[in-house]
């Protein structure tokens, strides 16, 4: 439960409990889990679960299509669900890395994570642990945000003529040791792009996605393309997710009277990673930061006339997710411009699904625009609005996170340029570690997210 005591004078933090903050990510998965039960009745939920989980996952396989609203939904939620349950079991610090994995594993729940293709890549992680000598609680962030690789089990399993006999021991073998690797691979991949891209989980699994693709298809798997996008269903679900948002903001400034000057402190932030928001300002205005950038990225898709469904909800509520550890309205406003304008300047539209995606997922590049200026937040949109375009045949689109793989390039490249150039512009600008507020937090927090 909040501490609140006397202390609340302008500036102090409202400390909250670690399960205080898992309870409330728990029930924002519950009640994803009973929306589906409102929208569809128990037998279509019980029919698209089995579909759902049976189905291949590659990008993009949109869960509401699969399987229908009603049992997404609640795949997503019961995963999440089970997933703080191993973060309770394990007493893992709920830090600002904790809840964007947490947010990522209920967005993706609706477009290729599920109850089936995700525990063999916890499991490689936990193998690893034991290997060093580590608590889980330690690597359980890069465990869950491990998930991006979860449609290789289900791509082995189901797409391939191989009896289940082979095929299922192939895959389990696969996602285990892509688990392994994940934790030395992620840490040091980390250091390329010096955390201006926050998705370093999908630059990582974008690598190793793109060894594990070459290698079977070396032996002549070539996973086929998937596109499976549904429309038409926006005035519903905009009504769900502005209740969810509107009521991050009501119980953030519920926890925390000083919630304004809260979000005033995580604003002044660049959000380099490792940033994590609940130890800067407090989890009342991290959350109240979560609600409204998840209503800037809906907005954002709606005056697009952009279509909401299982990624494009996926891609908002790792906006929302990333709001406790990196992304806050301005820094992640002008990469969602860089990538509109580059809808007008290249010959795709701003409402077309990968654009969209962009838009949204880019925005794990808002450290560049906090770090160095909104103008640099906007080339770094346009130039990732292409880059995110043509990564994902390197790996198969069985990463799911094609846009951090994409962001990573584009952080990796464009940030010792600008680096270069400031320190021609401006000999005396700090050099670009975390500052200020960030450097507190920045020590505890999990680099290998």
């Amino acid at each position: 439960m909040p501490t609140t005591d006397q202390n609340q004078h302008r500036g102090a933090i409202v400390e909250v409990s670690d399960g205080f903050i898992l309870l409330v990510v728990a029930a924002y998965a519950a009640a994803f889990v009973i929306f589906g039960f409102l929208v569809d009745s128990p037998a279509a939920i019980a029919s698209g679960l089995i579909a759902i989980t049976t189905s291949r996952d590659t990008l993009l396989t949109d869960y509401f299509g699969v399987g229908g609203i009603g049992a997404a939904c609640v795949n997503a939620g019961l995963l999440t669900l089970c997933a703080c349950a191993v973060y309770y079991r394990t007493g893992a610090k709920m830090t600002g890395a904790a809840v964007a994995c947490l947010f990522l594993v209920l967005g993706f729940a609706l477009f290729g994570k599920n109850l089936l293709n995700v525990w063999f890549i916890v499991v490689g992680v936990a193998l690893y642990s034991r290997f060093k000598g580590e608590p889980f609680a330690t690597n359980i962030n890069t465990a869950f945000f491990g998930l991006a690789l979860s449609p290789i089990f289900s791509e082995i399993l189901f797409s391939t003529t191989i009896p289940y006999i082979v095929s299922l021991p192939l895959a389990i073998v696969t996602a285990v040791t892509i688990g392994f690797v994940l934790s030395p691979a992620a840490a040091q991949l980390f250091k390329a792009h010096m955390g201006f891209s926050l998705y370093n989980m999908g630059f990582t699994a974008g690598l190793v996605g793109t060894l594990v693709v070459a290698l079977y298809k070396s032996y002549g798997f070539v996973p086929d393309p998937v596109f499976i996008w549904t429309t038409g269903n926006n005035a519903l679900l905009a009504s769900f997710l502005a209740v969810c948002f509107l009521s991050m903001m009501a119980v953030g400034f519920w926890l925390d009277r000083a919630t304004p000057s809260g979000l005033t402190k995580v604003m002044g932030t660049s959000g380099q990673s490792p940033t994590d928001f609940i130890a800067v300002a407090g989890f009342g205005p991290t959350l109240a930061n979560m609600g409204v950038t998840g209503l800037i990225g809906m907005t954002y898709i709606l005056v697009v006339g952009g279509d909401l469904n299982g990624p494009v909800i996926g891609a908002i509520l790792t906006i929302v997710g990333f709001a406790a550890f990196g992304k806050h309205p301005r820094n992640i406003t002008p990469i969602m411009a860089g990538v509109f304008l580059g809808s007008l300047a290249k010959p795709w539209n701003a409402n077309d699904p990968s654009v969209l995606l962009a838009a949204l997922f880019g925005t794990t590049l808002a450290p560049i625009a906090g770090r160095f200026g909104w103008h640099w937040g906007v080339v770094a949109g346009f130039v990732h609005s292409s880059a995110a375009m043509t990564v994902g045949p390197v790996h198969a689109g069985l990463n799911l996170y094609n846009n951090g793989f994409a962001a990573g390039i584009v952080a990796s490249v464009l940030t010792p340029v600008i680096i270069s150039i400031q320190s021609r512009t401006q000999p005396d600008r700090e050099p670009p570690g975390p500052s200020g507020a960030e450097r507190a937090p920045a020590a505890t927090a999990n680099k290998r997210a």
